[in-house]
């Protein structure tokens, strides 16, 4: 098997074969994101070339491999009709495949359309795990991420409705203490609309070699403290109208909360109020100026 760049995958693709399908990001502009600034441009690997991966690992793991992952950074955006043919090779080679799953931005998913997506279910392709970031137009400009929440809407319903698995990335603290109020608010609404199957949190941290962490070096952008974090999580928790799974399974994060809602709400309230008992300097610092 052969991987070039940067290979990541989210921690819930942990016991996931993986086998890379694109090189790079399309985008690559996310003032936030250093994962690929350095790494080769985006491009989508020869369908034979990632066949034959599948075909070694077969070889190495044998036909009960059961989860499948297709990194890089937006193999959403490979040709649909490329996509459609690995995720129906890994089905014929992988009789016990449960489930395939790619990363891919509103942008490239916005392009694909319900018929596309639709198509793509039925080749196999089981969850898409999506970085909405935030639901505020504003802060999604400052960021750079290439779209707005009208986008993300139609986009995360028409991956709902074409029976794929969605899974929506937010990240706490993104519009800073400028516009937390908002961040909150919008993406609360964004993903109320969307309603998507899983919601997973992170919490914004300075990266090196970053346009943001310059920023925040100028002075432009002010990061939040921990307990404004949590008040801003908080908020979002008490706002969402959704049946969604909610994780924060990441290093980032002050607080572990999970659940469903509407069901675990209460309790996730209870733990992020417990949460915010505790005093600023408990908690991890926000490494701003160390990197």
């Amino acid at each position: 098997m052969r991987y070039e760049g940067p290979i990541y995958r989210p921690p819930s693709e942990a016991d996931s074969l993986l086998i890379q399908a694109t090189v790079g990001c399309p985008h690559n502009k996310c003032t936030f994101c250093m994962v690929y600034k350095k790494g080769p441009p985006f491009r989508v690997r020869p369908v034979r070339e990632i066949e034959e991966d599948l075909d070694h690992a077969k070889r190495v793991y044998g036909p009960a491999v059961r989860t499948l992952f297709f990194p890089a950074g937006n193999t959403i955006a490979m040709p649909t009709g490329d996509l459609i043919r690995i995720c129906s090779y890994a089905c014929t080679i992988f009789p016990h495949l449960k489930r395939i799953t790619t990363y891919g931005s509103s942008k490239y998913i916005h392009q694909k359309g319900l018929s596309d997506l639709i198509r793509l279910k039925q080749s196999g392709l089981s969850r898409i795990h999506v970085g909405l970031e935030s639901g505020d137009d504003e802060i999604l400009r400052r960021i750079k991420k290439g779209t707005d929440s009208v986008e993300q809407i139609e986009a995360g319903v028409w991956v709902r409705e074409a029976g794929i698995e969605l899974s929506e990335y937010v990240i706490l603290g993104i519009g800073g203490k400028e516009r937390t109020k908002e961040h909150a608010d919008e993406t609360a609404r964004v993903l109320s609309a969307i309603n998507p199957d899983f919601i997973r949190m992170r919490t914004f941290l300075p990266k090196i070699n970053t346009l943001l962490l310059h920023q925040i070096k100028k002075g432009q952008f002010q990061v939040l403290s921990p307990h404004e974090v949590l008040k801003e999580t908080r908020h979002i928790i008490e706002n969402l109208q959704v049946t969604s799974q909610i994780t924060s399974d990441h290093y980032t994060n002050y607080v572990d909360i999970h659940g469903r809602l509407p069901d675990d709400r209460e309790e996730m309230l209870k733990a992020i109020d417990e949460a915010m008992k505790r005093d600023d300097s408990l908690f991890r610092p926000v490494y701003v100026g160390t990197q």
